[in-house]
């Protein structure tokens, strides 16, 4: 299994995008604040798999501030410097309905200095607000484009329709993005916002054709769909007492880039040359991840322990 293999000396992960907290309501009960933002959970998530992990974010020096870096400490992942600034921590209501799904209000900056950026990193990962919100998102895109050559390039575009902006501007965001990653992440809610009408399978083949060579879109309860040139491959969720959703699509996409680094994958994805075998592998570990992480409250991806036994 993926999980019994080890991180290759000298691999390092850089998240680039927004940490916030999450203050969360649910049916009958008081609210409960913890640390969130999609790349955050990504990059805790693979701090919490074994995999050294750089964040590049926008926090305060303030109480919120500092439950987030607690947060990323116990994960082993180190904050940019330059990452804690003046301005105050952002913040996200998200609200639960009955079956523990969440729908989300935001109090969000989102801006970046020029950073050193360390190098060599061997992976890049951005999503969510990070990559469209201005002006930060211009800082992520310069990071994408300017990043040196054998570098592995990863998006999950993670919609939040309240703040992004109309859907043409974030079609437009995404895509320019999508455009130089090599790996793209969305769920079935982000595909059905950004392309209305459109299958999923359609948009799968139409992000492949442009370039990215590897292509996975989650489906909740029904699953995943994964697409490497011509090779597709859909797998079924694991059986589990879902508690909430938040962070799954995180949890899915921190087990994906872990099982890509453990697996010798980032060559044949540079090379566009995966195949059926390799997204199961790739899809069953990530999948995994998010079956552990909704089985609990919160934003809580597994340990490497936690995969073996599953």
């Amino acid at each position: 299994m993926t999980a019994d293999r080890q991180i290759a000396a000298h691999t390092h992960a850089l998240v680039m995008g927004e940490a916030l907290i999450d203050i969360v309501r649910r049916p009958g009960a008081d609210p409960v604040s913890h640390a969130g933002g999609s790349p955050m959970n990504v990059a805790y998530g693979l701090g919490r798999l074994g995999v050294p992990t750089t964040l590049v974010t926008q926090i305060g020096a303030d109480p919120f501030g500092e439950i987030i870096a607690d947060h990323l400490r116990g994960a082993g992942v180190a904050l940019l410097p330059g990452s804690v600034t003046a301005s105050a921590t952002s913040s996200a209501t998200a609200v639960l309905d009955a079956a523990g799904a969440a729908d989300y209000d935001f109090d969000l900056r989102w801006d970046l200095p020029e950073l050193a950026l360390p190098a060599p990193c061997t992976l890049i990962h951005t999503g969510s607000i990070a990559a469209t919100l201005q002006p930060g998102a211009l800082a992520v895109h310069r990071a994408f484009t300017t990043a040196p050559a054998g570098t592995l390039l990863s998006y999950d575009p993670n919609v939040r329709p309240g703040i992004m902006g109309s859907r043409d501007d974030v079609v437009r965001a995404v895509e320019e993005l999508a455009a130089v990653a090599q790996v793209v992440k969305m769920s079935d809610e982000d595909a059905a916002w950004l392309y209305p009408g459109r299958s999923l399978d359609q948009i799968s083949r139409d992000y492949t054709a442009a370039g990215v060579a590897l292509f996975a879109i989650t489906r909740g309860g029904d699953g995943a769909l994964l697409r490497a040139g011509g090779a597709t491959t859909e797998l079924a969720a694991h059986p589990v007492t879902v508690v909430d959703t938040i962070g799954a699509g995180d949890s899915f996409m921190s087990g994906l880039l872990y099982a890509i680094l453990v697996g010798d994958s980032i060559d044949p994805i540079l090379q566009n040359a995966l195949g059926a075998a390799d997204l199961g592998r790739l899809g069953r570990t990530a999948l995994a991840s998010a079956a552990i992480t909704v089985s609990r409250p919160g934003a809580t991806p597994p340990t490497v322990a936690e995969l073996r036994i599953r």
